[in-house]
């Protein structure tokens, strides 16, 4: 989980202050150190560190915190709002060309994830109507150029090569031809990595950014690797001028402290984080979101886009017209689980609702319900179209052979049954507005 044990360490010391009706300075002070103690052991730049406590403290101090009817909770605001401004202050988005066709030049360290990154760029172009070509220009590392042609093919992305040369930025001039001839709009050129930063990888660099005048020159970075991640985007940035950072295996991070320092340190703003190996696993950096991540209050504007995301508007106005006529049959409640797997899954979910702290989620046995979920799926399938439409039909002896079919005790056909009825007569309230009101589960929406 991202952030993890900066969240803990963050969540607790603020737990202290919310049972305190008055705050001293003495009080804001001890917090204070808790905060810098928590930031420095997840790995954020000292410099960064000590600037960031200065700034909080001094807005804590004054009268509209000390006078507070709830200064736990004016506190923590503002250690939201310097986050928020730590990390970029709003979400940096991707340059597009007004010509209508856009180079994006893609670069970094070996080993950072670079060549996938493009696959996943290219998935997230064309989620967003674009029409994406790669172009390799890696003719150092073995087996690069094949490396991209499969990250093409997973995303359906065409890729653009020229073995036979050795001259990247003619490779990345000839591509950029190509991909306007034939009506790409984006073009992404992936390019070499060296171990550390080197003057001629960085005199190739230039060559290539000179050669097509990229849009946007990113850099993929490592988070797990912390401070060195933010050394090597300074030196990129002298170098050769980078306009973002893309932070991979940001949901192996569980210090954060590249992210945090990232910007301070080089002045270019996180665009895109990499929160998984699947090619759907690449978000864009929302700094005032991720600061309600590490405190604690959840991300709801990401958890309403990815339902958005995998959301059949289609198949929602057929939902609503059953529900309404208490026709939910086991085939909707099995593609109600899809659209939680097409999500994430059931971790993916729960890290971003409020109050979902890593200790709340150690208490949910993550692959138990993942399992769960699978289990119902093949009790699912296992029932004929008949028994899927009009679950009443499911009496003992066609449960002990649902049970047969795929493999699972009787119990589990009861459980699941169950599970069913209670998720239709909570569904029916969602198109009952006047029985959410009677319900105190949704008491106040309203």
């Amino acid at each position: 989980m991202a952030f993890e044990s900066l969240s803990d360490k963050l969540q607790s010391a603020f737990k202290k202050l919310r049972g305190k009706g008055v705050l001293t300075e003495a009080d804001i002070n001890e917090a204070m150190r808790e905060v810098k103690l928590a930031l420095l052991e997840a790995d954020v730049n000292f410099k960064v560190v000590k600037s960031f406590v200065a700034d909080v403290k001094e807005k804590c101090l004054g009268a509209e915190v000390l006078e507070s009817l709830t200064p736990a909770q004016q506190i923590i605001k503002i250690v939201n709002q310097e986050l928020v401004e730590l990390m970029g202050g709003t979400n940096s988005k991707l340059t597009y060309s007004p010509s209508g066709f856009t180079t994006i030049m893609m670069v970094g360290l070996q080993g950072t994830g670079k060549t996938t990154t493009c696959g996943k760029l290219a998935n997230y172009l064309k989620q967003h109507g674009k029409k994406p070509m790669l172009c390799a220009c890696d003719i150092y590392r073995p087996a690069a150029i094949d490396q991209l042609e499969v990250v093409g093919k997973s995303v359906n992305t065409p890729v653009f090569t020229m073995r036979d040369s050795k001259n990247p930025a003619e490779i990345a001039k000839a591509a950029k031809k190509e991909a306007e001839k034939k009506g790409f709009d984006v073009l992404i050129v992936d390019t070499a990595g060296r171990l550390q930063i080197d003057e001629p990888l960085m005199e190739e660099l230039a060559v290539i950014k000179k050669e097509v005048r990229p849009h946007e020159i990113l850099l993929v970075v490592d988070a797990l690797t912390g401070q060195d991640a933010v050394n090597v985007a300074e030196g990129f940035n002298e170098k050769l001028g980078v306009d973002g950072i893309v932070m991979t295996k940001m949901d192996g991070d569980s210090r954060g402290g590249a992210a945090l320092s990232a910007k301070k340190v080089t002045g270019k703003p996180i665009k895109f984080m990499g929160m998984g190996e699947k090619f759907d696993a690449l978000e864009p950096f929302h700094p005032e979101r991720m600061a309600g991540r590490i405190l604690g209050m959840g991300d709801m504007l990401s958890l309403i886009e990815k339902a958005e995301a995998s959301f059949d508007q289609e198949k929602a106005e057929k939902l609503e017209k059953k529900l309404k006529k208490n026709e939910f049959t086991l085939e909707d409640f099995l593609d109600q689980l899809g659209q939680i797997k097409n999500m994430g899954g059931v971790g993916k979910v729960l890290e971003m609702m409020p109050g979902m702290n890593s200790a709340q989620m150690k208490g949910v046995d993550l692959e138990e319900s993942e399992k769960e979920f699978r289990q119902m799926e093949a009790i699912i399938y296992s029932m004929t179209l008949e028994e899927r439409r009009d679950p009443s039909v499911l009496n003992a002896s066609r449960r002990k052979r649902i049970a047969a079919g795929c493999g699972q005790p009787v119990s589990k056909i009861n459980s699941l049954i169950k599970k069913y009825e209670e998720t239709k007569k909570m569904m029916k309230h969602f198109t009952n507005p006047k029985a959410m009101k009677k319900n105190r589960m949704f008491r106040g929406l309203f």
